[in-house]
């Protein structure tokens, strides 16, 4: 069968979306810093443009980058910083209440579990004593098991370092040069479909542009939530942990569950009983399920055109499919191919096709 031109075209656009995919797919870890880095150019770049309009051309680009980029670091240090206090009142009070919550445990389970003809004690003294002994018996085995941990611990250090460098320098050439760089790729762009393609980078930029303040209205209402469900139940760290769960949120799932972990300990150091674990459940249980099932599908997949079924597929989708890197890009690369779907789908009911 013989192809139509059109055809042929739409065949060589979709043979190279499928190898953009394969690359993204192969490449992954090569390319996480300067996907992250590309997602806050194309965030901070308005910013950047702002500055230099109001310089009005007095001071060079390049100051307007650094003074970004230096406000992007002072964020996330601040974001950190929130977690100091929590780790600065945490520490002392693990040594004080620890002896205290392995023997509540001990009061509790081990007469549950000699019902079953089990005899153990959780007391921090003989748990000590045992941890001791297995080590002097299976010292060769501990080293042989160590080692390789060590290893894989110091390439994930390597590779954080790596990227933790990687990623502001990779965003300051971007911010510097992004105009040129979308210049250069629309350049590529026949001229007879450059009027198509400024059209639809016009729709998914608003599109975009939506999905990043939905984004925001996520994270700061569920820093109020966080720090207001933690402090009813009187927690003392309510605040820098409610905040630090909610700002993180930027990062999906890697935020909450630090947060997560985070109000859990304080919880047990403080309260010393079930509660911090009635606590912990309530409030951040309500909390995703608010989050997950109302606050992103609304708020983000509202702004941006997809549906709530639609947010949870692409999230649980792109991070199967590209790991970590999938779920920070998920809703922002499903928003553009909206866009994409939405013209598709409007060509098709105009032509002779679908109205033969």
């Amino acid at each position: 069968m013989q192809l139509t031109p059109a055809q042929k075209r739409a065949a060589a656009w979709l043979l190279i979306a499928l190898l953009a995919v394969l690359a993204l797919w192969l490449l992954g870890p090569v390319l996480t810093p300067f996907v992250v880095a590309g997602v806050l150019a194309y965030a901070l770049t308005p910013l950047v443009d702002w500055l230099d309009e109001l310089g009005r051309g007095r001071l060079p680009r390049v100051i307007a980058v650094v003074i970004v980029e230096l406000l992007l670091i002072l964020a996330l240090l601040g974001l950190v910083l929130l977690v100091v206090p929590v780790l600065a009142q945490e520490v002392p009070l693990m040594r004080e209440q620890l002896p205290l919550l392995f023997d509540k445990l001990n009061t509790v389970l081990a007469p549950w579990l000699e019902q079953f003809g089990i005899k153990v004690s959780l007391d921090l003294a003989s748990l000590k004593a045992r941890g001791l002994k297995y080590l002097n018996a299976n010292y060769a085995d501990a080293i042989g098991s160590l080692l390789p941990s060590l290893k894989l611990g110091g390439s994930v250090a390597l590779t954080v370092v790596g990227n933790a460098v990687l990623i502001p320098v990779a965003l300051f050439y971007l911010l510097l040069d992004w105009k040129h760089f979308v210049a250069r790729v629309f350049e590529l762009v026949p001229p007879r479909n450059r009027p198509a393609v400024d059209s639809f980078a016009g729709e998914a930029d608003q599109v975009l542009g939506q999905y990043l303040r939905g984004q925001l209205l996520v994270m700061l209402t569920m820093g109020v939530f966080y720090s207001t469900g933690l402090a009813l139940f009187g927690l003392d760290l309510a605040v820098p942990i409610g905040l630090f769960t909610g700002m993180a949120m930027f990062v999906p799932y890697v935020g909450f569950g630090i947060g997560l972990l985070l109000a859990l300990v304080a919880g047990l150091l403080q309260f010393v009983s079930v509660k911090a674990l009635i606590m912990v459940a309530a409030v951040y249980g309500s909390g995703q399920v608010t989050e997950g099932f109302f606050l992103t599908p609304r708020l983000v997949g509202e702004r941006i055109g997809l549906h709530p079924l639609v947010v949870i597929f692409a999230l649980l989708a792109f991070g199967q499919l590209f790991g970590f890197v999938g779920v920070m890009v998920a809703l922002p690369a499903s928003a553009v191919l909206f866009v994409a779907v939405r013209r598709l789908r409007a060509g098709y009911i105009r032509s002779k096709l679908y109205q033969s």
